[in-house]
């Protein structure tokens, strides 16, 4: 079975996290896929710019100042560091940000109700999952960053959840296909405050009384929005996990 892999900013943030999944990933069996997001190197570059970093609803405003800062680290640095890193443990992988090969290809959002600047939403239609495909089959590893392209010469910046999401659904339908949501945390938590508090099982009905409670908030909503939406258009399974635990039966697990 196919497995895509997303690793979160506050995994590649931390050296030893990093260092302890890029073991456990090279270890993982068949054909994979890793897609990671930026950390906090972005945040912090544009701060000793002086350019102003701006959220909303864990998403990144992107003005023209902050998508050449990001592209510089998501698809330059970071991606370079965790290739470099395979590499040393035995894993023959390749950097590719979305523009490379055509890989995927997102279409700028709509200024309204909020405008995000230059970031972009992905349709499955734009990867490529024959070429990630063949690289798979050729015993290559992809490494996808989140910045992706239009099309027509422009780079955005794009949810690294939902270019999990996508490159996932797009990938199942060339074969069967597993999508591993991996982060800091041992999968969506009842209590914030209590790593133990696991969910186990997230369907659309609890899904809902979630949001209703505000359990579920922030960053942790298009992941979860991702997950479904991979779960519909085919992707086998869908579990959200802790870094550190690629390799057990563990974490939550998203059902249609």
């Amino acid at each position: 079975m196919m497995k895509v892999v997303k690793i979160g900013g506050n995994v590649i943030d931390d050296d030893a996290a990093l260092d302890s999944f890029i073991r456990d990933f090279s270890a993982l069996e068949g054909e994979k896929i890793l897609v990671h997001g930026g950390g906090r190197l972005a945040t912090r570059l544009c701060e000793q710019l002086g350019i102003q970093t701006t959220m909303i609803d864990g998403r990144r405003v992107t003005d023209s100042e902050t998508i050449d800062v990001v592209t510089m680290v998501y698809a330059g640095l970071i991606n370079k560091r965790i290739v470099a890193r395979l590499q040393a443990a035995g894993c023959n992988a390749i950097g590719l940000s979305g523009a490379d090969a055509g890989v995927v290809k997102a279409t700028r959002r709509a200024p309204q109700p909020v405008d995000f600047g230059f970031v972009g939403d992905i349709a499955t239609e734009g990867v490529n999952a024959d070429f990630l495909v063949g690289l798979t089959v050729q015993g290559v590893v992809p490494v996808i960053c989140s910045i992706m392209h239009d099309g027509c010469g422009t780079l955005l910046n794009c949810n690294a959840d939902s270019v999990a999401s996508a490159v996932a659904v797009a990938a199942a339908r060339k074969t069967e296909t597993e999508l591993l949501l991996c982060f800091e945390k041992r999968g969506v938590l009842s209590d914030v405050d209590n790593p133990d508090s696991v969910i186990e099982e997230i369907c659309p009905e609890n899904y809902r009384q979630l949001l209703a409670d505000s359990v579920v908030s922030k960053g942790m909503i298009p992941k979860i929005d991702g997950a479904f939406a991979a779960l519909e258009r085919g992707v086998r399974r869908v579990i959200i996990k802790h870094s550190t635990e690629l390799l057990a039966d563990c974490g939550t697990k998203i059902l249609k």
